[in-house]
């Protein structure tokens, strides 16, 4: 058997070490994912008892990549070419405000989308203007009478260029024009919990 120098045990013990701590690096970051998958299950189990278990193509919620999706079709929201809310909409959009509020933790991006129809009038000069209108107009709803507050939601539009299906019969349109509200963790929080538990497992390195 070789025999170890002293300079090569303690390379050795060195890289043992390092192993170690990568590992437990690791693990911090799968217990931070899984808590992190923990609060979007309990998100969609909120969102869906509010929402009474709706089983309707206008409202559907799902989840992408531990990212929650609540995905509001055109016809329901909003009249063609209009930005003006239906009132069946703001019962929806009441419901998922109230998830929201309880969720302070989490942000919000409203994004509206449209067909490839273009669209052409005095207020709205084309896809691009429709589809924020769209958003912000559900952004003033949430907080002007629901109460979700301003500093966590963002509103954008992504006009014609992110269709479901391709825009080649009235149905496939009618799904590519929706808005969808993305509800997600504050990235800053999710990094925090990496931290933290990073800190543990220092903390439990040198007792």
């Amino acid at each position: 058997m070789a025999t170890l120098s002293a300079q090569e045990a303690a390379n050795l013990e060195k890289s043992l070490e390092n192993i170690k701590e990568k590992d437990l690096q690791i693990r911090r970051m799968q217990d931070a994912l899984t808590k992190k998958d923990s609060v979007t299950l309990a998100l969609v189990i909120s969102l869906k008892s509010s929402l009474g278990n709706l089983n309707d193509t206008d409202v559907v919620v799902n989840v992408e990549k531990s990212v929650v999706f609540i995905s509001l079709s055109d016809k329901m929201v909003f009249t063609s070419g209009s930005t003006t809310i239906s009132p069946r909409a703001k019962d929806v959009l009441a419901k998922v405000a109230t998830v929201v509020n309880d969720k302070p933790e989490m942000e919000v991006l409203i994004e509206g989308h449209t067909d490839d129809v273009p669209i052409s009038k005095d207020c709205i000069k084309d896809n691009w203007d429709l589809s924020v209108l769209r958003a912000t107009a559900i952004t003033r709803v949430f907080t002007t009478e629901l109460g979700v507050a301003p500093g966590r939601i963002t509103a954008g539009g992504r006009s014609e260029f992110v269709p479901l299906v391709p825009n080649d019969t009235p149905e496939h349109k009618s799904a590519n024009r929706r808005t969808r509200i993305v509800i997600l963790p504050k990235i800053d929080e999710f990094y925090k919990m990496i931290e933290d538990g990073m800190k543990a497992a220092t903390e439990t390195e040198q007792k």
